[in-house]
């Protein structure tokens, strides 16, 4: 992705995206958790029977955790070494064969094999209604033990599914709101941000901060956001966020589940910072206009 450097053609993305809004389009997303393990058939059969629920629920594009079809090393498995690559690749294929007969989009957690030694990335495979594999998105920002196991990525992901452009992340790209504001300026609505947050040690504190962080990325960048983990123990829940920060829908604690939810482009939210947004990301981090006036400049008196 070359980065959008000239204000104008940033901003003329954010009108086209309003421009979008006005047309009303809907997308339905169906938001999927089970627990994922180090078994790839196992996961492979969770991911289709999803697929299917969503489907008939009313979903046009079906959304996983990271890792959902590999398991996540370092934890699910100790490592990568001698990952049975055929097998992930034979069940991809029937998931692909599934959303083409479903006539359903997939975003699919998956490790993706590099040449040689090079470790693999720690990705997300858009899968269009056809089967077809039309994008990947790798996690950029991996963690330092992400790091033993995986090669992080170096680019953005957008497709646009029924007028509506999304956008991908996985898991602790959140702690970079960085990637958020490019995706804003590309005109992102929806984000489909999987995660990784299960099987974790007693009082881990991800529970707590994470599903919050999500809130704040929502309503800071007006976009809807699609939240999914592993439904292992120790872990939280996949929820569905709105624009204005909020949770429209969640799933249960611990438990495999699929929700559905409308994403609604012309559905006004309240938006506290969209009539500044895009002079902030341009630099003018104050609203209003400035004088000069030295009770103004002089801070030490009052």
């Amino acid at each position: 992705m070359t980065r959008i450097a000239d204000r104008t053609s940033w901003l003329m993305l954010i009108l086209l995206g309003s421009c979008a809004a006005g047309l009303a389009a809907e997308l339905r997303v169906g938001t999927c958790q089970f627990p994922v393990s180090a078994d790839v058939v196992a996961n492979g059969q969770w991911i289709r029977r999803q697929m299917t629920e969503a489907q008939a629920a009313g979903a046009e594009i079906v959304h996983f955790p990271e890792a959902a079809l590999c398991g996540y090393a370092g934890v699910d498995v100790k490592s990568l070494d001698g990952f049975p690559w055929a097998q992930q690749r034979a069940e991809l294929e029937q998931v692909r064969a599934l959303a083409r007969e479903l006539r359903v989009w997939v975003v699919l957690g998956a490790a993706h094999r590099l040449s040689g030694e090079h470790k693999p990335h720690n990705s997300l495979y858009v899968i269009d209604a056809s089967g077809a594999v039309v994008d990947r998105y790798d996690k950029r920002f991996c963690t330092t033990g992400d790091l033993r196991h995986y090669t992080p990525g170096d680019h953005f992901v957008t497709f646009e599914v029924k007028g509506v452009r999304c956008g991908l992340l996985i898991c602790y790209d959140i702690r970079f709101p960085e990637l958020y504001r490019e995706y804003g300026r590309l005109g992102v609505k929806v984000m489909f941000h999987s995660f990784y947050n299960a099987r974790q040690k007693e009082g881990s504190i991800h529970p707590k901060i994470m599903p919050p962080t999500a809130q704040a990325r929502a309503a800071d960048h007006a976009m809807f956001i699609s939240i999914n983990n592993s439904s292992a123990s120790r872990s939280w829940e996949s929820r569905f966020i709105t624009p204005d920060g909020l949770i429209a829908g969640a799933l249960k604690l611990d438990e495999p589940g699929v929700m559905v939810n409308t994403v609604d482009t012309a559905k006004k939210y309240y938006d506290a910072g969209g009539t500044f947004r895009a002079s902030a990301w341009d630099g003018k981090l104050n609203s209003g206009d400035l004088v000069t006036d030295p009770k103004s400049t002089e801070r030490k008196r009052y």
